[in-house]
């Protein structure tokens, strides 16, 4: 009885330590994406990057021009994995540069599958450029159907309310 008590006892503290055991992902810092990094643009507000990206984790009181985006992950019992994300504004709070581990249009997991996200960062055209015309969809497909629905949509007149009566009485 005693050497069955002493087994269950004794099986009790190795789960604490089995390797089987579940052990939790902790995360940190701000979840930054690829599809936030792409949507950012030069000459963006303060606001609007904030709007994209959410609020920075780190605000330096020394460079209040630049905001500091952490993140880290570690699997449960795995080496922790760390992305920063810094974006800087000149004095107008216009967003001017960006730096870290994400860069505009390219995806880490379509870089390693060798596949083209089809994210480009072009620059305005210039006048007299001329805009490059655009690839008809193809019939039956996705955007086709989307095409038809926009170009089937009847426009509805806005009503407009009577003006009020200004005679005095």
């Amino acid at each position: 009885m005693l050497t069955s008590f002493t087994f269950v006892g004794l099986l009790a503290l190795a789960g604490c330590s089995f390797p089987g055991v579940y052990k939790i992902d902790i995360q940190q810092g701000n979840v930054v994406t690829q599809d936030m990094i792409d949507q950012l643009r030069p000459g963006m507000t303060r606001r609007q990057v904030r709007f994209i990206m959410g609020n920075p984790l780190l605000t330096d009181t020394f460079h209040a021009d630049r905001w500091d985006y952490l993140y880290s992950l570690q699997p449960g019992g795995g080496e922790r994995q760390q992305e920063r994300v810094s974006v800087v504004f000149n004095g107008n709070d216009q967003l001017v540069s960006l730096s870290g581990d994400f860069m505009p249009g390219v995806s880490r997991d379509e870089a390693l599958l060798g596949k083209d996200n089809g994210t480009n960062v072009t620059a305005p055209a210039q006048e007299g450029e001329k805009p490059k015309s655009e690839v008809p969809a193809k019939p039956g497909s996705l955007l086709d159907k989307i095409q038809k629905d926009v170009d089937g949509v009847e426009t509805v007149p806005v009503p407009t309310p009577q003006p009020l009566d200004t005679n005095p009485q």
